[in-house]
């Protein structure tokens, strides 16, 4: 189980045939289930009711992507940070914050917000580095700031509540979009780069943009308040954001037409795909580590080495790091939280608390170099090297490693918010 899945990573097979021929082999050679169980496991794995949420998100994310809901964002974030020095790729962090918070994945909130904004920060005499270091790493924030499909996943496999996963997201965004403010206004003192102050701030400039963007900032605004409202559970309120973006993009901007749609239906239909044969492959794969004892193993060997908790929270903090860089997110959280999550228990860690640490790594992972999937969005959408956004990116992830180490030994930054529901 642990050498063979090495050997066809490095030969290159999908990430779902390591997981599906590891299972195999361990249960033709090893096993005494039969081989029914594999076909069983697989279809009880994505037979979850809080599944169905992840096509809708992702759905609604589409929409939203093509549906000028991006372009509407950016004028109105614009509108409010007039006159700050660095107001542009403030403006395209603010906007990314916003748009997390309505595709709940980060390739597509790099897509969409960097397509739109690093045209704007070059023609601003913001250097290639810079943009693209930017507006590839603030896309880590879709992941944290809810509806989140990363803690939607996590909440399954670990059994959580994906309402307080939800609600404990949002601090610990915050703080890593403070800590990306920070590097920037750091970045623009040092290197001078920039068009300097930008239009000053206009209370009817403001109030034209929130108008024109009122149905975008809305989005939101509906899923998440009808989410800690009560009126819906997170599964509907990703129904209720599919509706609501398919009124915004076709019969209110009318910016889509029926055909655009069916478009994005069938590109979101492919990405659901991929996500759910990787939840079912995972799934069979946990499931043997479950039944050979694997987790409890690891709990017992951390137990006797007797390190104190945080030395142990840093530890699968630098290996949480190196994952990610190398798999997606979704395989990794399917695959390591029934692994970790009994660990962290161990240590006294609420579940809901380790699920955003589990998370934040896995986001910050991401734009982390060599292999970090929001590296690739970045080349493909700027057309630059991907030298120049490995350089571009580093003041980002010291900012990012210094904001996960406050979310980790902190954990009411976690769990205020959940507290409440």
């Amino acid at each position: 189980m642990l050498l063979l899945p090495v050997v066809l990573l490095v030969l290159d097979f999908p990430f779902f045939l390591v997981l599906l021929a590891t299972a195999a082999a361990v249960l033709a050679f090893f096993g005494d289930v039969p081989a029914t169980a594999l076909h069983q496991v697989m279809f009880s794995s994505v037979d979850k009711f809080a599944l169905l949420a992840v096509p809708f998100f992702i759905f609604a994310g589409e929409l939203m992507a093509r549906g000028g809901v991006s372009y509407r964002l950016v004028g109105w974030v614009t509108s409010m940070l007039g006159g700050l020095r660095g107001a542009l790729p403030l403006t395209a962090l603010g906007t990314t914050a916003v748009f997390s918070a309505i595709s709940g994945s980060t390739a597509s909130t790099v897509a969409a917000v960097g397509g739109l904004t690093y045209g704007r920060l070059r023609e601003a005499h913001y250097s290639e580095r810079f943009s693209s270091g930017l507006l590839v790493s603030s896309g880590a924030m879709g992941n944290l700031i809810p509806p989140s499909i990363g803690f939607i996943l996590y909440g399954i496999a670990a059994e959580a509540s994906i309402v307080k996963l939800f609600a404990a997201g949002i601090i610990p965004g915050i703080v890593l979009g403070a800590a990306f403010a920070l590097t920037i206004l750091w970045y623009l003192r040092r290197e001078g780069e920039g068009e300097g102050r930008g239009e000053r701030f206009s209370f009817g400039r403001f109030l034209r943009a929130t108008r024109e963007g009122a149905w975008s900032i809305g989005a939101p605004v509906v899923v998440l308040g009808g989410i800690y409202a009560g009126v819906f559970s997170p599964t509907e309120a990703a129904g209720v954001a599919c509706v609501y973006a398919l009124v915004v993009v076709v019969l209110v901007h009318r910016e889509m037409s029926w055909i655009q749609v069916l478009e994005s239906a069938s590109r979101s239909m492919y990405l659901t795909a991929q996500v759910f044969v990787i939840v079912a492959a995972a799934g069979v794969f946990s499931w043997l580590l479950t039944i050979n004892g694997v987790p409890q193993g690891l709990v017992q060997q951390v137990t006797t080495l007797e390190l104190p908790p945080w030395a142990v929270l840093l530890a699968i903090n630098l290996f949480l790091l190196a994952v990610g860089m190398l798999l997606d997110t979704a395989s990794s959280i399917l695959v390591l939280t029934p692994l970790l999550a009994p660990m962290a228990s161990a240590l006294g860690v609420d579940p809901v608390h380790f699920g955003v640490i589990l998370v934040m790594n896995l986001s910050i992972g991401t734009f982390t170099p060599l292999f970090g999937i929001n590296l690739f969005v970045g080349q493909a959408v700027f057309r630059i090297p991907l030298t120049v956004i490995y350089r571009g990116v580093m003041p980002f992830i010291v900012a990012a490693l210094a904001a996960l180490m406050v979310v980790t030994y902190i954990p009411e930054l976690s769990l205020a918010l959940p507290r409440w529901l």
